[in-house]
């Protein structure tokens, strides 16, 4: 049963990871982001992979675990690109202003 309910709070949770990264790659911009806080949420599901791994507890929970962390993960990337764009005055990578 205790497997089941963390489960469900890591479902809860992982939910809005995906939701989170196209917002952020929608923006265009790193000025909402905080990258501090996405790292530690990183080591809390590093932490929990390794209490499973630590007490071979190997279940369908693991697999959930790191569905989560590679979703949060991409928000760092999606950070680091943002950020790109807030450091080149908001232009995407490989954009040409127009002038007309």
């Amino acid at each position: 049963m205790s497997e089941v309910l963390e489960s469900i709070m890591l479902i809860c949770f992982g939910l809005s990871w995906p939701v989170s990264v196209v917002k952020n790659i929608k923006a265009h911009t790193a000025k909402s982001m905080s990258l501090p806080f996405i790292l530690l949420i990183i080591t809390g599901y590093i932490a929990g992979i390794s209490s499973k791994i630590i007490n071979h507890n190997y279940s369908y929970v693991l697999v959930i675990y790191f569905f989560n962390l590679f979703v949060v993960s991409m928000n760092v990337v999606v950070y680091f690109i943002n950020r790109n764009y807030d450091l080149h005055g908001g232009m995407r990578a490989g954009a040409h202003a127009h002038s007309h």
